[in-house]
């Protein structure tokens, strides 16, 4: 069995509607980029205001995936 390295990075997503929509942005948002995409964590939640009412959801999401280094 081969080993296996993995990168972890944290990204913040955004949503007016709730914080699992936040969350999922973050995800989907990397999936676009990224390839091997293995566990979201999330790591903190907040909400942005204005005038005293919400306005945002903002999910802080950690990462994981597959590192795909040169090999030597």
């Amino acid at each position: 069995m081969s080993e296996s390295v993995y990168k972890i990075i944290t990204l913040v997503g955004t949503s007016p509607e709730s914080w699992e929509k936040a969350a999922a942005a973050a995800v989907e948002r990397a999936s676009k980029s990224l390839r091997d995409l293995r566990v979201a964590e999330v790591e903190q939640l907040d909400m942005s205001l204005d005038n005293g009412k919400v306005v945002a959801y903002r999910a802080k999401v950690r990462v994981s995936f597959k590192y795909e280094g040169k090999e030597a």
